[in-house]
């Protein structure tokens, strides 16, 4: 079974629809939420009835939709308790402004509010998705609404930021249905670097031969990106240094640094490795560079065959660099090597040669670019093999790993 259809398996989640032109992402949400495995009750306030109708949302559910507490279908008259007892999560999208104010208050005056206010919080955490007007969002009332509700324990999922039903443009639009399916996910996900500092090289670097030629690899980023998502759902406050890639920064990444070459790959990452908690050097990074790059662009001459000769100089070692500057009692560092053959014995030199205690070793030609991949880790006692799957189930196994050994390092006397 892939990945994708596995995240939320056995997770049911209690979806409440406030009013507001956003209900028509929740049609998609409904949808993605149940792809992922998981079961869905929906819950609608009157108003949002006049946006998408309970007919849609039960077709998509598979479920009959709540709509008031006078419902007589519970046998107990009390959907209210009934249906937050059930669930793993309640989460309300589109949180209208006004909806948001009665949470903020206690308010419980229809089926919704009702819900949220009687749901055992503990067993039943509540999400809240914004969707509402710039200014309206940005109205004092909104904000201390907002932060009441934070205070007494919701989680407040965007809002984002980009076109508006009105015609405006700004911050109050309701996250993508994929952007809160994945908010979900991440919100089930253990909280094992919580507080941690991470920092994540990612991609290949470009080493330039002329303005328009250079030597690069495959490397996609595709696994560091994953690392980097896996270690921000794991709580950890993660930054995240990348070469030249096409992938968009992963939801929860506090700061992204995109650089191209190896030279500043390093000038970005050195200053700042001795205040994190955890290194993983994931990017591929060239080995070489050419010794002068070339202002113009170097042209074929006619009638002349033979091919331009570089010289080349070697990079810095990152890795190395980091590991011999930090404090390794207090950071921990992982290297990844992209080998083509005989990645346990490459893997192990590589161990020594960086004085780190974890190297995780993959065949390069066999996973850039691709969405699956498979690892070998390796330490000073010995070799685990982490078997092929998509690269973010891959990247969360890697950081249960590491989380357990700095747990264990930081326990063991």
């Amino acid at each position: 079974m892939s990945e994708s259809i596995t995240q939320l398996a056995g997770k049911h989640v209690l979806l409440g629809l406030s009013g507001g032109i956003a209900c028509y992402k929740v049609a998609e949400l409904t949808r993605l939420l149940i792809k992922s495995g998981a079961t869905v009750q929906v819950m609608m306030s009157e108003a949002a009835t006049q946006f998408i109708t309970p007919v849609t949302m039960q077709a998509l559910s598979n479920r009959p939709v709540l709509l008031s507490q006078w419902d007589a279908r519970e046998p107990n008259n009390m959907a209210h308790i009934n249906a937050t007892r059930a669930a793993d999560v309640m989460l309300v999208a589109p949180a209208s402004a006004d909806f948001i104010a009665k949470l903020a208050q206690g308010r419980a005056d229809e089926l919704l509010s009702l819900t949220a206010l009687a749901r055992p919080a503990q067993s039943c955490p509540l999400l809240v998705a914004p969707a509402m007007n710039r200014e309206m969002w940005a109205h004092p009332a909104t904000q201390r609404n907002v932060a009441q509700i934070r205070a007494d324990g919701a989680f407040v999922l965007g809002p984002g930021n980009g076109d508006q039903a009105c015609g405006e443009f700004g911050d109050g639009r309701m996250l993508e249905a994929a952007e809160l399916r994945d908010e979900l996910i991440a919100f089930f996900q253990p909280k094992l670097l919580a507080g941690k500092k991470v920092l994540i090289t990612a991609g290949p670097t470009f080493e330039p031969i002329d303005p328009v030629r250079g030597i690069t690899n495959l490397s996609s980023g595709k696994m560091g990106f994953s690392i980097a998502r896996a270690a921000a759902e794991a709580g950890a406050q993660v930054t995240l240094v990348a070469g030249p890639v096409h992938l968009p920064t992963p939801r929860g990444v506090q700061r992204r640094i995109d650089v191209q070459t190896a030279q500043q790959m390093y000038d970005a990452v050195l200053p700042q490795a001795a205040a994190q908690d955890i290194v993983v050097a994931t990017a591929a990074v060239a080995d070489w560079r050419p010794a002068q790059m070339n202002e113009h662009k170097i042209k074929k001459q006619d009638g002349q065959k033979a091919a331009p000769l570089f010289e080349l100089t070697e990079n810095p070692d990152i890795l190395a660099a980091v590991a011999a500057a930090v404090d390794q009692s207090k950071t921990f560092c992982v290297g990844f090597a992209a080998e083509s053959q005989d990645l346990a014995q490459h893997a192990r030199a590589k161990l020594a040669k960086k004085g780190v205690p974890l190297i995780v070793g993959n065949l390069g030609p066999a996973t850039f670019g691709r969405d699956d991949n498979a690892l070998l880790l390796v330490d000073a006692k010995g070799e685990r093999a982490i078997p092929n799957g998509d690269k973010l189930s891959l990247a969360r196994e890697l950081v249960r790993e590491i989380a357990a050994r700095i747990t264990k390092k930081t326990t063991t006397p």
